[in-house]
């Protein structure tokens, strides 16, 4: 893809360069790595990475974003927050309370740092989606360059490969507190629980997979394309040992195979 004659990339390039400076919500998942990168394009230096560190938010993921920058020179600044009340029963407005004390935080700091603007990575598809987190966005003032400009997932994964980005491939994640189902009550214990199990499915090689909690059951989501994998003796007895000592009573395999929001289909 030749950016430089893409109509899209170039309406972004000219969208960020009418700030002075900018901050990023920034996660190092595929879509605010893509938007920090190419703000950083755009306005050089006048730009901060701005992460949040909360008890359900995975630690790797926090470690993979402090690399990115780091090895790219952007400015970058961790936040840690405490987990919230308003959350604990896990409603199904969980993401708009979540969004708006979060970005609250982020505005707060954004203003103090003399920052003229925050964005963040939403995309175009994900209006598509039950995400009551957009009103909060929307809400508190948050620009989206990828909403506004109607960037979709696929295109932003396709820039971010054409720039090399080490996150254009990457799986889509999303906080530990979808892993559990509306209305159940958050203990922080399970939240590590989950971290740890999706760490070694990490580890074992799995990509794009959830475990999600239902009290003492893990229903595990992997792709499809993994099930044969999955399925092997050796490594299915080796899968469900690890989840035993992790703390799960039971364990089982999604037959539907991994995908974003399953806990939604319940609405």
């Amino acid at each position: 893809m030749n950016l430089e004659e893409n109509v899209k990339y170039n309406n972004l390039l000219t969208y960020l360069k009418r700030y002075k400076s900018i901050a990023v919500a920034f996660s190092g998942g595929v879509d605010s790595t893509f938007l920090l990168a190419v703000s950083q394009t755009a306005i050089k230096d006048r730009l901060i990475a701005l992460t949040i560190r909360t008890p359900y938010i995975p630690n790797w993921e926090i470690s993979e974003a402090a690399q990115f920058v780091s090895d790219k020179g952007i400015t970058h600044k961790i936040i840690d927050l405490p987990f919230i009340q308003k959350l604990k029963p896990n409603p199904k407005d969980r993401c708009y309370w979540c969004k708006t004390y979060l970005f609250q935080n982020l505005l707060k700091e954004t203003k103090s740092l003399g920052y003229e603007v925050l964005m963040d990575g939403t995309n175009y598809d994900d209006l598509s989606d039950y995400r009551p987190g957009l009103q909060a966005l929307k809400e508190l003032g948050i620009v989206s360059p990828f909403l506004e400009l109607k960037i979709t997932k696929d295109e932003i994964r396709r820039f971010s490969q054409t720039l090399k980005l080490p996150t254009w491939e990457k799986p889509a994640y999303a906080c530990l507190l979808t892993r559990i189902p509306y209305g159940q009550e958050i203990i922080n214990g399970e939240l590590k629980r989950i971290e740890q199990a999706e760490v070694y499915l990490m580890q074992m090689g799995f990509k794009g997979h959830r475990v999600r909690l239902h009290g003492d059951l893990a229903r595990i989501e992997f792709q499809q394309s993994d099930f044969e994998k999955v399925l092997q003796k050796e490594l299915f007895n080796a899968i469900s040992a690890k989840m035993k000592e992790i703390g799960f009573t039971y364990i089982t395999l999604d037959m539907e195979g991994y995908r974003t929001g399953s806990h939604n289909e319940s609405l």
